[in-house]
């Protein structure tokens, strides 16, 4: 006789049916597709969800209803560790054969997790839920709690809230309030407290560039909402002028950081005065960059790297002052553009470490630091602070011996940590970090924007029969497969000043990624297709190679 929580599982299983023809693969980004085809999936991770739970001992998990930067058509989900990290690798597995599973399959996938992970079903368990603004979110969430339910599981409903928000609750409420409050309200207090007693100890004496004005591009998404919340708690000390808001337009449609990034131009719905500082988010808000127009109306976008690096060297600058030996590194892919890695090493004197492209990757390199900062190009990031950090600049905060300089260094670190959110990039926080060090130097976005210029680089997409034919090596930024390309690629660089160029597969679609860097825009847009037509000559290449320019 099968017991009632499987009984309960499969009986809401059989009201929400998988269709036999649709398919789906738990990556970095959760599940993401059609919103419309989303709903087995849903009831499925809310079981998952439940297992996880009890296996760590009844600890929170998270889910979050996402499809970030995706079309408003589009949906996902995605599930929260009790850190705030993201779904261990054995569970992504789990979760995808799970969401796959025919019906009259889906009681031996239960099982089979149940015993591998040796799970008590007895044991209690608890489930932080939230959702996006995407008209779908509602009903998928509803699906959700209805798996949750069947196994017992407990569960809050958060309702809207950022993706970085709903990570932060997880890690707050597992840590027992140490890491603060899992509420709304504890997260903007324990982030604008923080950044409040910065800006005093900091006190920007007026006479620089520094402007307080900001105006954002809120993608119509779920970061416009919590902004303006935000400002709430900020009490003026920031300027924060709301566009592309949610009140008309669709969610990431000609607006969010995605778009800002790939098109090189503003939002259609953003006035854009000249050398006005501007930022987007993305329809989660866990990306952020930057942007202005400079003189002549040129656009300058100033995306992950900048953003990197800005906070690696005050980082770096303040454990100079403070006296403190900490390991500092800055996790970048083989795309930051090579002028970042220059400036990081040559001028901050911060140490670099490569890693292959994907956010996960980036945060398990930046955990082998005491202090890593990553952030992918894209503008998802954040900084992670390993246990000795916060005892080490705590005893320096007290030590009597020390100078008042060093001393009020470690506290500006102290406090830079609780401005902070370490489990998963935030845009909202990633904000108020920049913020923060612009005012203390005193910068206009200009004067941020020429710590160094980066070299003109050139992305294409070459079509092949099967991307796996690409093996890379060195953070993907050499090939090992197929034979002869890597060499190829080398004696083309060579042509160029400046240049380098690396190749890898999609991990998503039969393509390969070619990226190139020259001293010119025309030189790399030339290295690029170059370097293209080798990949489509030696990984058989799927219709017309890249054309070169004329």
């Amino acid at each position: 006789m099968a017991s009632s929580w499987l009984t309960s599982a499969l009986s809401g299983a059989s009201r929400h049916p998988k269709r036999p023809e649709h398919s789906y693969s738990y990556g970095t980004a959760g599940f993401r597709t059609k919103a419309d085809i989303l709903e087995p999936v849903l009831y499925r991770v809310g079981l998952l969800a439940v297992l996880r739970s009890k296996a760590v001992k009844g600890s929170t998990i998270g889910v979050m209803i996402t499809a970030s930067h995706n079309p408003e058509a589009d949906n996902g989900v995605k599930v929260v560790e009790p850190m705030g990290d993201m779904l261990l690798a054995q569970w992504e597995s789990y979760a995808t054969s799970l969401a796959n599973a025919r019906e009259d399959d889906l009681e031996s996938v239960l099982q089979d997790i149940i015993s591998k992970e040796n799970i008590d079903m007895e044991q209690s368990a608890n489930v932080f839920v939230a959702r996006d603004t995407r008209p779908s979110s509602v009903s998928l969430a509803e699906v959700l709690i209805e798996g949750i339910q069947s196994l017992n599981g407990q569960y809050v409903n958060y309702g809207l809230l950022t993706t970085p928000q709903l990570h932060y609750m997880v890690r707050c409420h597992n840590t027992q309030g140490s890491y603060g409050k899992s509420t709304e309200t504890g997260y903007y207090e324990k982030l604008t407290n923080a950044f409040t007693k910065l800006r005093q100890k900091n006190g920007g004496n007026g006479k620089g560039s520094y402007s307080n004005q900001i105006l954002l591009d809120g993608a119509n998404g779920v970061g416009a909402l919590k902004v303006e919340q935000l400002k709430e708690h900020l009490k003026g000390q920031l300027d924060i002028i709301v566009n592309n808001d949610g009140s008309k337009g669709k969610l990431n449609e000609e607006c969010g950081a995605d778009y800002v990034k790939i098109q090189q131009r503003p939002p259609p719905e953003m006035d854009v005065k000249p050398e006005t500082k501007c930022v987007s988010f993305d329809g989660d808000a866990d990306r952020i960059v930057y942007f202005y127009m400079g003189k002549g109306g040129k656009f300058k976008l100033l995306d992950g790297d900048k953003i990197a690096t800005l906070i690696a060297g005050y980082i770096q600058e303040l454990l100079t002052e403070a006296g403190i030996q900490l390991s500092l590194g800055l996790i970048q892919t083989a795309y930051a553009n090579g002028s970042s890695t220059h400036y990081a090493t040559k001028m901050l004197n911060v140490p670099i470490a490569c890693t292959r492209t994907g956010v996960k990757h980036l945060h398990h390199k930046a955990q082998e630091f005491e202090v890593g900062v990553y952030f992918e190009a894209n503008g998802h990031g954040t900084v992670l602070f390993g246990p000795s950090v916060i005892p080490k600049l705590d005893e320096v905060c007290q030590d009597k011996s020390l100078s008042a300089g060093k001393k009020e260094a470690a506290t500006k670190l102290r406090l830079l940590v609780d401005l902070i959110n370490e489990t998963v990039g935030d845009a909202i926080s990633d904000l108020l970090v920049v913020e923060t060090i612009l005012y203390q130097k005193q910068w206009s976005i200009e004067e941020w924007n020429s710590s160094y210029t980066d070299l003109p680089n050139r992305q294409l997409k070459v079509k092949v029969k099967d991307r796996a034919v690409i093996q890379t090596t060195d953070a993907e930024r050499k090939t090992t497969s197929p034979a002869g390309l890597q060499s190829a690629i080398d004696e083309l660089v060579a042509q160029y000043n400046k240049a380098r160029s690396f190749v890898r597969p999609s991990g998503t679609e039969d393509v390969v990624r070619v990226y190139a860097e020259a001293d010119t825009q025309i030189a790399a847009d030339e290295l690029a297709a170059k370097v293209g037509v080798k990949v489509h000559e030696l990984a058989q290449g799927v219709g017309d190679p890249p054309s070169l320019p004329s």
